[in-house]
């Protein structure tokens, strides 16, 4: 009996706070993978410096390039993004403008799926319409459906950070089983 190959999916949470319920998200996305998807969850976004191309000009320093090899490695991206001032966190965003510098911009090619979790009722929407901005320069293919946008979300996980609304643990599983078909479809 033949076996399903493995997808590697590369997790990037936007938060640095120790309670995000974006980092809860990403490790409910962890435990909900489908059979054939395995989600590593990024831990360094806290070493990457703040952007300066004098310094990419000398080399790139290496949480850079480990957060670069790890996205090449990587079958798919899954992105959790908290939504400050209307927008994507500059944390999220310089880790996303250092991976992308040439050469061999990683995000090329690459299928993203994006979610998001806030306190407020719409859930990360508009930070996650100007991340699909800044993935269509970067010709990475964003899943499209289903978004999740996880609006409220302090009433959704425990104190321990664990997903506990039903009906949001399957939205979640949804885009990750749509993800996974849209990773094998994008592989040909």
């Amino acid at each position: 009996m033949a076996t399903t190959p493995s997808i590697k999916v590369f997790g990037l949470c936007g938060s640095l706070r120790r309670g995000s319920l974006n980092a809860a998200a990403l490790r409910a996305a962890r435990e909900l993978a489908p059979p054939g998807m395995e989600i590593a969850i990024f831990e360094g976004l806290r070493e990457i410096p703040p952007y300066d191309d004098d310094l990419r000009q000398q080399g790139y320093p290496p949480p850079v390039q480990a957060l670069r090899d790890a996205i090449k490695a990587a079958d798919a991206v899954l992105i959790a993004t908290p939504e400050y001032n209307y927008s994507v966190p500059g944390v999220l965003k310089n880790a996303i403008d250092w991976a992308s510098r040439p050469p061999e911009q990683p995000f090329d090619g690459k299928p993203v799926a994006i979610m998001g979790a806030s306190p407020g009722a719409i859930g990360t929407a508009r930070a996650q319409y100007h991340l699909r901005q800044s993935f269509v320069f970067l010709n990475a293919f964003v899943l499209n459906r289903p978004e999740v946008m996880i609006g409220q979300a302090t009433s959704r996980f425990d104190a321990e950070g664990r997903l506990t609304d039903e009906k949001t643990r399957d939205f979640v599983q949804s885009q990750l089983v749509a993800l996974k078909d849209w990773t094998e479809r994008l592989r040909g």
